[in-house]
């Protein structure tokens, strides 16, 4: 496991993990030199010759997780605010899992800028604000990842 374009995160431990198919592995990521607790944190991967996939979510209060179906059922993420620490477990591991996938976490704004959408959405008044939020959410959501793309050096 590596950690994603950013020196404020730490993999633990920071050398590879070789597990087999049918294990399970866990990961850990500390945070540092930005508030914690403040942020939403993922978890994306990248195989040799494919493009990054998000695996995984936590919101910055770890009230809600929001698992990619791929990994639906077999991933648990948590966190500890307190240790500015973020945990992926993944069991029942399958050959796309596996075989020599890097493993990144990642830290987020997006739980804060949900909030800010649905408040300029009620106070502006609209009618379907539902639509609304969705609309402008994927085109934060592509934003986002295209800018971490790109500060990685990667194709998204």
């Amino acid at each position: 496991m590596q950690w994603i374009c950013s020196q404020s995160l730490e993999s633990i431990p920071s050398t590879p993990v070789v597990k087999n198919p049918q294990e399970a592995v866990s990961l850990s990521c500390r945070g540092s030199g930005f508030n914690f607790g403040g942020y939403g944190m993922h978890w994306v991967r990248e195989a040799p010759g494919k493009p990054l996939e998000h695996i995984g979510a936590i919101w910055y209060d770890a009230s809600k997780t929001v698992y990619d179906t791929i990994v639906q059922g077999r991933i648990e993420i948590t966190r500890d605010n307190s240790k500015s620490m973020v945990y992926l477990r993944l069991s029942n591991l399958k050959p796309e899992d596996s075989d020599t996938a890097v493993y990144y976490c990642s830290q987020s704004l997006l739980q804060r800028i949900w909030v800010q959408l649905r408040l300029l959405c009620y106070d502006l008044g609209q009618r379907n604000c539902r639509e609304t939020i969705r609309t402008a959410w994927h085109r934060v959501l592509y934003s986002e990842l295209q800018q971490v793309c790109q500060q990685c050096g990667r194709t998204c």
